[in-house]
């Protein structure tokens, strides 16, 4: 059995080479079990904010329930590249924290730009077993 490389197709114009920011909106991110964020806001927020910019995508439960609300950060093509690997960032739960990450990924975003300094304080290192949720 031979394995097939997916060749992109229309969907995928311009998305491959850009950063991909995957939200967290399981069984507790973005739910009432985190209150004071308007967590439909700050998924609206990245989702215009980055429009140009990212791919945003909303994933289900990323078993890092203790870090809710997280973030994930996948650098683009050229992120990669240069050395960028993925960065998880939780308790993302500041109404500031989507224009940091928006800053972030317009400067080039994981492996070609340094984050806000703020945004040290939401990184974290998931188990390997989590981390291998997301495709690197």
């Amino acid at each position: 059995m031979s394995r097939r490389t997916r060749r992109p197709g229309p969907a995928d114009a311009g998305t491959a080479a850009r950063c991909t920011v995957t939200v967290c909106r399981g069984c507790c991110c973005g739910t009432p079990k985190i209150p004071g964020l308007d967590h439909d806001a700050q998924l609206t927020q990245l989702r215009r904010s980055l429009a140009e910019t990212a791919q945003v995508r909303v994933t289900g439960c990323l078993d890092a329930c203790e870090h809710g609300n997280v973030i994930v950060l996948q650098p683009s093509a050229a992120g990669r590249a240069a050395g960028g690997r993925p960065v998880w960032l939780g308790l993302v739960n500041d109404t500031d924290a989507a224009g940091d990450i928006t800053a972030w990924v317009e400067a080039g975003g994981p492996g070609l730009a340094d984050p806000p300094g703020v945004l040290d304080l939401y990184a974290f290192t998931p188990s390997r077993r989590i981390r291998q949720t997301l495709t690197e």
